[in-house]
């Protein structure tokens, strides 16, 4: 058999390739990528959910924090926040978009978005849409925020995915409420 430099035959060399192979690819096989089918106790299409998500070795959905009104819940990748979602019914009376523009400035570049709710900003790690509901008889309005989010590391990607979760998720949230435009 022929050696090489090393001392390694040609055949031994090759299956300590291998092996390398089997072990580099063994300690990537604890990141997965995760489903979230439920957020602030409403069922989600997790399709929605899944770009938010980094893969990793362990997922947390908390929404343990909500309360009647006001839902919330935050999803934690490897202990890392990855979306925080939050829910509120509101008075009619405040021009929520335009006295939360600040917070909003924080997260990014914030952006009108059409075709969500009466009104919504999308930014570069969060978004937030108001609607207009009756809620216990009561005209009301409501809120929902989703910030903390990091993923897609794309910002147009991770826009993009900011509006069809908010699009989609709004109606879901505030029928689960009560508050029904």
């Amino acid at each position: 058999m022929r050696t090489t430099r090393k001392g390694l035959t040609m055949p031994a060399r090759g299956a300590a390739v291998l092996a390398a192979i089997a072990v580099g690819a063994a300690g990537c096989s604890s990141q997965k990528a995760f489903e979230v089918s439920e957020l602030c106790g409403r069922k989600v299409d997790s399709a929605l959910v899944a770009p938010f998500l980094p893969e990793g070795g362990t997922l947390k959905v908390d929404d343990g924090i909500s309360a009647p009104e006001q839902p919330r819940c935050q999803v934690y990748v490897d202990g890392k926040l990855s979306l925080y979602v939050r829910g509120n019914v509101e008075k009619p009376d405040v021009d929520l978009l335009k006295a939360t523009e600040r917070s909003m400035r924080r997260l990014g570049n914030p952006a009108p978005a059409n075709g969500i709710g009466d009104g919504a900003t999308i930014a570069d790690h969060g978004a937030m849409t108001v609607q207009a509901c009756t809620y216990k008889g009561a005209k009301s309005q409501y809120v929902l925020e989703i910030d903390g989010v990091d993923n897609p590391k794309d910002i147009t990607e991770r826009r993009e995915a900011l509006v069809k979760l908010l699009r989609a998720h709004l109606p879901v949230i505030m029928a689960a409420e009560g508050c029904r435009p």
